[in-house]
Formats: C-alpha cells, sequence, structure tokens
C-alpha cells in the first residue's frame, strides 16, 4: 500500500457545519478521520495531502446514539473529528474537492 493511500485512510472528509467554519476563522480546519489514527498521523497526513504547515492536532470522539426513523430505531456511528491548527499564512479551502 502506498503512502498516499494510507493518507487517505486516515483523513475521511472535512466537517463543514457552523462549529467548524467558525473554527476556520481562527486558522483550524476540521476532518472527520478514521477512529484509530492518532495525532502525528493525521498531521503527517493533512501536510503531505494538502502541502501546508500543521501547527496543532486537537481530536474529539462523538459517541454514536440511538435514534428513531419512520418508527425503525438505529444508531448513529461513533465519529472521530479533529481540529487542525495551521501555522500562520496557510489556508486549505475544503469547499472544493480533494
Amino acid at each position: 500500500m502506498s503512502a498516499k493511500t494510507e493518507h487517505y485512510d486516515v483523513i475521511r472528509k472535512p466537517v463543514i457545519t457552523e462549529k467548524a467554519t467558525m473554527a476556520s476563522e481562527q486558522g483550524a480546519v476540521v476532518f472527520e478521520v478514521a477512529r484509530d489514527a492518532s495525532k502525528p498521523a493525521i498531521k503527517e497526513a493533512v501536510e503531505s495531502l494538502f502541502d501546508v504547515k500543521v501547527k496543532a492536532v486537537n481530536t474529539t470522539i462523538t459517541k454514536g446514539k440511538q435514534k428513531r426513523f419512520r418508527g425503525v430505531t438505529g444508531y448513529r456511528n461513533t465519529v472521530k473529528k479533529a481540529y487542525v491548527t495551521l501555522e500562520e499564512g496557510n489556508t486549505i479551502d475544503v469547499t472544493t474537492g480533494l
């Protein structure tokens, strides 16, 4: 498996929510990442895929919860998000395709 494939396995997709947009004003970008991804692996993946310098990586795990849809109960998936703070002068535009 090549290194680029491994980086795409670590970073699943960008998170585009109101809170993530507010974080981008402070120079942070939010990504959904693999549950077993470590902070150094996330940093390496972002730096190699987007050609930027990463200052810090903070992660959070949102537990999946039970929801009902049309009378049927189901579970949301447990999701790990990474708040990646970039060095000054570096930006990532997540609104365009990867």
